[in-house]
C-alpha cells in the first residue's frame, strides 16, 4: 500500500521549485495555471514559504526563490562531494588532468568537486567555489547541453576560461531537480574523440551514485 502523502507539502515542493526554474521570476496567476490549483491556494503556499525565507517577490510582484535556500543549498553540497570524488579521482588520474563536478546555483555554473592529478608536472589549478557564466566554459555549457537534451554527448572548449587551457565536459543526467556536469581541464591539448566518451561514462556513473 502506498504511504500517505501531505497534499499541502507537496504543493508548496512543486511551487517551489517551480520558482527555482524560474529564473526571471513568475507570477501568482503563472504558478496556479502551471500547477493547476487556485490562486488563493497559492497565495497561502506562497506566504508560507515567504514566512520561511523560501520565497520572495520582486517590485513588480513577481516570484522567486528566497535566500532561505542557500543553507539547504550548502549542506547539500558536501554530500555531492563525497559521492563525486570516488569517480573523479580516478579520472583525473587516468587521463592526467583537473576533473570536476559542476552544478548550476544562481544561474551560474559552480564547481563543487575538484581533484587535481597527482602524477602530472603541471595541471591546471582549479578551485572548488569557483563560478562563472554557464556560457562559458566545458562545464557550464555542457549543463546547457544537458538541458536540450539533444545534440552531442560532450562538450569541448578552449581557452574560454583560462588562456591556453582545454575543457572537455558531459552533463549529469536522470537526477531529478540536479543540473551538473563532470569535466576534465589541461593545459595541454585534448583530443574530444578520445577523452570525450571518458567523460561521459564518468557523468553517468556519478548519476547512478546519486539517482
Amino acid at each position: 500500500m502506498a504511504a500517505e502523502t501531505s497534499q499541502t507539502l507537496d504543493r508548496g515542493l512543486r511551487v517551489l521549485r517551480l520558482l527555482a526554474d524560474s529564473p526571471h521570476g513568475i507570477t501568482v496567476s503563472e504558478v496556479a495555471e502551471e500547477l493547476g490549483i487556485g490562486r488563493t491556494v497559492v497565495y497561502r503556499l506562497v506566504a508560507t514559504l515567504e514566512q520561511h525565507g523560501l520565497a520572495r517577490r520582486d517590485h513588480a510582484g513577481r516570484l522567486h526563490v528566497g535566500l532561505g535556500v542557500l543553507p539547504l543549498a550548502g549542506g547539500l553540497q558536501p554530500v555531492l562531494r563525497d559521492l563525486a570524488l570516488p569517480v573523479l579521482r580516478p579520472l583525473a588520474e587516468r587521463l592526467g588532468c583537473t576533473s570536476h563536478l559542476t552544478v548550476v546555483d544562481g544561474g551560474e555554473a559552480l564547481a563543487v568537486a575538484v581533484v587535481e592529478p597527482s602524477w602530472t608536472d603541471y595541471h591546471v589549478g582549479y578551485r572548488v567555489g569557483a563560478r562563472h557564466r554557464l556560457e562559458l566554459g566545458a562545464a557550464g555549457k555542457a549543463i546547457l547541453l544537458g538541458r536540450s537534451r539533444h545534440g552531442a554527448a560532450y562538450v569541448a572548449t578552449t581557452g574560454e576560461l583560462q588562456p591556453g587551457a582545454h575543457g572537455v565536459a558531459a552533463p549529469v543526467l536522470g537526477v531529478d531537480g540536479l543540473e551538473a556536469s563532470v569535466g576534465i581541464v589541461s593545459l595541454g591539448p585534448l583530443d574530444p574523440d578520445e577523452v570525450g566518451p571518458t567523460v561521459v561514462e564518468a557523468a553517468a556513473r556519478i548519476a547512478t551514485r546519486l539517482g
